[in-house]
């Protein structure tokens, strides 16, 4: 068969132009909304972890887009980006979003490696100890009203009411109970006193802090209860990566000609 040029011409117009509107989802007012675009969001959605890539999730993503591209053409046309609070927004939006990607290709140029994870969890088991204590106390103002406290627990007073007259608010109203706590939570005078104690002791003098003075029980000694090293990994690397990022932006202001 003899294909006229015409046609032939036609033909090929429809070969070059077919591709071109594979490469689109939709067209807004002539504005047209590309599908790497969909792919791109369907990655997001994906890596985020929120949705599974599939035909509902593109039909949905499509949706948006069209939605989104009406009401920016009309927020346009009424000249809403021109408007100064809007600036300030789209240019604080544009530092944060760059600002992110610059600390994001940082946190994959320095990984937290298995070393240090496990440096920071040895670190971590040290300081927590291989006991926990229950305790009590009464914080006062003075040292006098600490040994009054002293004096009228040894006369047979109860612990527990005295305790209503703490000052710390957060364990007054339950009889002073700190509840199960290593001696890393405490102070290093509260922690001294409370670990000489013996199960059923409360502390023969006032024992002196930053808060003021305390009179401490002692209720009960028990093992330590770590988490295991796979427990708490992911959190461990976080806060290091947390500690390195904050490193490298206080590095960047030291070096920062800032007047």
């Amino acid at each position: 068969m003899i294909v006229k040029p015409a046609r032939l011409l036609f033909a090929m117009i429809a070969m070059v132009a077919l591709p071109s509107f594979a490469q689109n989802v939709a067209t807004v007012n002539g504005k047209p909304i590309p599908a790497s675009k969909v792919d791109q969001v369907v990655k997001q959605v994906v890596a985020q972890g929120k949705a599974t890539d599939s035909p509902q999730l593109r039909d949905a993503i499509k949706k948006d887009l069209i939605s989104r591209e009406v009401l920016i053409q009309q927020a346009d046309k009424e000249g809403v980006g021109a408007r100064p609070d809007v600036k300030n927004a789209i240019d604080n939006a544009r530092q944060s979003i760059i600002i992110n990607a610059m600390l994001a290709d940082y946190v994959k140029k320095h990984p937290v490696t298995d070393a240090e994870i496990q440096a920071e969890y040895d670190k971590y088991k040290s300081q927590v100890g291989d006991k926990e204590y229950h305790a009590r106390h009464i914080l006062v103002a003075t040292e006098d009203e600490a040994k009054q406290i002293i004096a009228k627990l040894k006369g047979g007073a109860k612990f527990e009411d005295l305790a209503k007259q703490s000052k710390d608010p957060g364990s007054a109203a339950n009889g002073g109970d700190l509840d199960w706590a290593s001696p890393a939570n405490f102070v290093p005078e509260f922690s001294q006193a409370m670990t000489s104690l013996k199960k059923g002791e409360v502390t023969q003098t006032p024992v002196k802090t930053q808060y003021g003075y305390h009179v401490i029980k002692l209720e009960d000694v028990r093992p330590a209860k770590v988490p295991a090293l796979a427990d708490v990994k992911q959190q461990i690397a976080e806060s290091l990566q947390q500690r390195r990022v904050a490193a490298f932006r206080d590095d960047l202001m030291k070096k920062a000609k800032i007047q």
